[in-house]
């Protein structure tokens, strides 16, 4: 998977910067988590600092096309998001394993 930015502004008032960005893939589309993890390799940033707003797939095509905002702190990041989409880009709990 390759990831470039399309856009990318700082907004000082939220402390955050936000950007557009469109993800190259081959087999399906990435995980919420894969992403995370690519931004934030690819801008300097930790993974728990980056939140993807929205990742948009077109049928038959192998790009998508996000928003991600990454912020300064994590006390910010609660501050500014809501707790719903806090929860969406929380990392997923391990499964258990079934006997």
């Amino acid at each position: 998977m390759e990831i470039k930015v399309l856009e990318e502004k700082k907004n000082p008032l939220l402390e955050r910067r936000e950007v557009k960005f469109c993800a190259t893939h081959n087999l399906g589309t990435p995980s919420r988590e894969e992403i995370k993890n690519k931004i934030a390799a690819y801008l300097n940033s930790k993974p728990e600092l980056v939140i993807i707003e929205q990742m948009r797939s077109a049928y038959g095509k192998r790009e998508t096309y996000g928003y991600a905002k990454i912020y300064e702190t994590e006390d910010r990041l609660k501050r500014v998001e809501t707790e719903h989409i806090i929860q969406r880009n929380a990392k997923p709990a391990p499964e258990e394993k079934k006997e």
